[in-house]
């Protein structure tokens, strides 16, 4: 799913104003809180993207469903009431992850292989991960698709290098048909 431009208005204001109360670690912890709450549930997905619930019954709900959060993310939840942007809450809380982890020189390499990375595996993708991007610490996070016949693919951020048995069969199958 795209990210809209409106949340990552919402998710760049929110960093900034972390980032000036110096509770940034806080907040970012609360969104992968939200993040994991709505990943894991379907029915507050729906909720939150139902435009029958009324705005105040929606923060009313969230307020209880994340009454541990710290009192600066919960402000969000005020801004999105008043503005009616509640659908948009998955999509702040995933922006302001990547906005935070690229303020602590953390990047997100996804890794898809045909089968779980091993430990030495893990390594060598690490080191060609570290040949692609200047980010000081990577997390790995590995997603397994047997579609991809064998090798892998590494996406961070928007760029993807792609060394699977697939893709080289496809260009092959490509350069077959076009001679």
């Amino acid at each position: 799913m795209a990210t809209s431009r409106a949340a990552v208005r919402y998710a760049k204001a929110l960093i900034e104003t972390a980032q000036e109360k110096n509770v940034s670690d806080q907040v970012a912890s609360d969104m992968q809180t939200i993040n994991q709450a709505i990943n894991d549930s379907v029915e507050l997905k729906q909720f939150l993207d139902n435009p029958v619930v009324k705005a105040d019954v929606k923060k009313k709900a969230l307020d209880e469903i994340f009454s541990s959060l710290s009192a600066d993310s919960k402000l969000l939840f005020g801004l999105l009431n008043s503005n009616h942007r509640f659908a948009l809450l998955p999509q702040i809380a995933t922006e302001y992850i990547a906005l935070y982890e690229s303020s602590k020189g953390i990047a997100r390499a996804y890794v898809t292989t045909a089968t779980p990375l091993n430990d030495d595996l893990k390594t060598k993708v690490l080191d060609k991960v570290k040949q692609l991007t200047s980010e000081s610490q990577i997390e790995i996070i590995n997603e397994v698709n047997p579609d991809i016949i064998g090798g892998f693919i590494i996406r961070i951020g928007d760029m993807q290098y792609n060394a699977s048995i697939a893709d080289k069969l496809n260009q092959l199958k490509r350069e077959l048909i076009n001679n």
